[in-house]
């Protein structure tokens, strides 16, 4: 993300470059170049940008082409660019902004689509917008401080790996060949660093290929549905960072839901929107399966308290109050919001809490090897006395 990005998702003002329009002449040299379709891309901060300056370019009397043509001129992502200048031009045609927005889904979910498409109906797009932006603001938070607080354990891990990937190419065979002079009997464990030391020395490129391939599997292995399910499963177990999981779950969950109802969805379709764009395969579920029993009249608290596992008893009962009183929306951005900062709190805290096992780790590997490369010694010195 770059300042310019940074400062307007700290509320600031407007951007600071702006891109040539059509009609004036490009710098001789200027080469467009266009990106596989692959790395094209749209970050969350873009598309909340997008609707943050779509909402005030209404409110000031622009027109829609107007204002998405000044967007357009303004982004400096060229995808994003030629996707709001297609839309532009089916506004111009005639279309809904809803429906011009959902001709591209890689770029603008179901969620968006939606909300868009009530506020039209409704006649407070920029209402609506608002919250859009306000809404991917908050989810762009969370995600941010979760990947910033997993930065420091994979520094740490990836450093280990390199320098114990250096010790089985350089160290491990100057050793090997003293105990090969001195013919000494090797235990186990030092028979075993040997041959892995072997393997990357002598056959580097089948270790890669098979790293690879592996790499390779899990990724294909991810993608199907009883791999993902196992891996999501996996998460929510993984001490300290599935309950990490279950926290950012449980604030864009809340959230989400109290903008569409705010918004005017009802919750039956707002639980079904919901439940495809949370990232975990058992929220996802749990949350299709509330569609269903939502439709027979069943209270959404009732309905959630059976999954005990991805629920809290907090968030059941404040959603249980909400119904009672009539105020489920505000309940659930309290609960969003409660969440929000438990988050914080537990990033904020996460590298105090993941030292002290990154250390055991790393004690327990140096250990390993140390006593592998030193106890063939001690049998040479009890050969000797």
């Amino acid at each position: 993300m770059n300042n310019n990005d940074l400062s307007e998702l700290l509320g600031g003002g407007e951007y600071e470059t702006f891109k040539p329009s059509k009609k004036e002449k490009e710098p001789k040299g200027s080469v467009n170049i266009k990106l596989p379709k692959f790395l094209r891309r749209v970050s969350l901060v873009e598309k909340m940008l997008f609707a943050r300056h779509l909402s005030v370019m209404m409110k000031a009397g622009l027109s829609f082409s107007r204002s998405l043509k000044t967007i357009s001129q303004q982004t400096k992502n060229q995808y994003f660019a030629e996707v709001i200048s297609q839309i532009e031009k089916d506004i111009k045609k005639g279309k809904s902004l809803a429906d011009s927005l959902e001709k591209h889904p890689k770029v603008f979910n179901e969620l968006f689509v939606n909300m868009v498409r009530v506020g039209e109906t409704g006649g407070n797009l920029e209402e609506i917008l608002e919250n859009l932006a306000e809404q991917m603001k908050k989810d762009h938070e969370i995600i941010s401080k979760v990947r910033g607080a997993m930065v420091y354990p994979a520094v740490i891990v990836l450093a280990m790996i390199i320098i114990g990937v250096l010790m089985m190419i350089f160290v491990i065979p100057t050793l090997l060949a003293t105990f090969q002079d001195l013919e000494v009997e090797l235990p186990f464990t030092t028979q075993m660093i040997i041959f892995i030391s072997d393997a990357f020395q002598n056959h580097g490129l089948v270790v890669l290929g098979v790293m690879i391939i592996l790499t390779w599997l899990f990724m294909a292995i991810h993608k199907t549905a009883k791999g993902k399910k196992c891996f999501d499963f996996s998460l929510l177990h993984l001490p300290i960072f599935g309950t990490i999981i279950k926290k950012v779950n449980l604030a864009r969950f809340t959230r989400t839901l109290s903008s569409l109802i705010e918004s005017g969805i009802s919750i039956n379709k707002a639980l079904n929107i919901i439940s495809r764009t949370l990232g975990n395969t058992y929220y996802k579920e749990s949350l299709k399966e509330a569609t269903k029993d939502i439709q027979k009249g069943i209270d959404l608290s009732k309905i959630i308290k059976r999954y005990e596992n991805l629920y809290p008893a907090l968030v059941v009962n404040m959603i249980e109050v909400g119904e009672e009183t009539g105020t489920l929306e505000g309940t659930l951005k309290q609960i969003a919001e409660f969440y929000e900062e438990e988050v914080d709190q537990v990033t904020a805290n996460l590298s105090s809490i993941i030292e002290p096992i990154l250390m055991m780790v790393i004690g327990a590997a140096v250990g390993f090897f140390a006593v592998s490369m030193i106890q063939p010694m001690y049998s040479l010195m009890e050969g000797i006395a």
